[in-house]
């Protein structure tokens, strides 16, 4: 019997390595990659979406900030820093056997960088590129770098939902985390389900 490799849309996703494990755990591949595919289509969707939303804000309804409170300008200002340090972990973690990343400190990042006196439509508009882009990496990342268990990780003090110390976690837990994070200060800006 022969045996094609499936065909991807995607270059850089391990076609070989996906057509072996295909092969040798075809059901469980097969929910996988459909698994994968669907929520990389809900992160674009959500991309699109709230870009549109966002956009539609004024700058003045974009820089109303309630004390002790970030403004929806700030908010989008922490979700471009949040999408540049997780991108470079994303990219980093494909390449190890560990999940331990850098954190860095988000207010004084937003308070540094005063995302309060930069357009709206420049933020929202880097927001949503930069998540486009993200979105493609973690589209190209092989199947085995993102399911691959890390034991050693830090996403008990990095990560949005904190995973135990002692738990083995994977990096595709951590990207879906990532777009869970993203979500959740989506809502806080515009009020419903993301």
């Amino acid at each position: 019997m022969i045996h094609k490799a499936p065909l991807s849309k995607r270059a850089g996703t391990g076609v070989f390595h996906s057509y072996l494990v295909g092969l040798l755990f075809p059901k469980h591949f097969r929910f996988v990659v459909f698994q994968m595919d669907q929520f990389l289509e809900e992160f674009r969707r959500n991309i699109e979406d709230s870009k549109k939303r966002l956009l539609a804000m004024s700058e003045n309804q974009a820089s109303v900030s309630l004390p002790g409170k970030w403004s929806p300008k700030q908010i989008v200002g922490h979700l471009i820093d949040s999408a540049a340090n997780n991108h470079q972990r994303f990219v980093r973690a494909s390449f190890t056997t560990d999940l331990v990343c850098p954190g860095y400190d988000q207010e004084a990042w937003v308070t540094l960088q005063r995302y309060d006196s930069e357009s709206w439509n420049d933020l929202v508009k880097l927001w949503a590129g930069y998540n486009s882009h993200l979105l493609h990496v973690v589209s190209v990342i092989p199947r085995e770098a993102l399911s691959r268990s890390r034991t050693e990780h830090n996403l008990d003090r990095v990560a949005f939902k904190a995973v135990d110390k002692s738990t083995p976690t994977t990096l595709e837990y951590f990207v879906k985390d990532y777009v869970e994070h993203m979500r959740h200060h989506l809502r806080q800006i515009l009020g419903t389900e993301i």
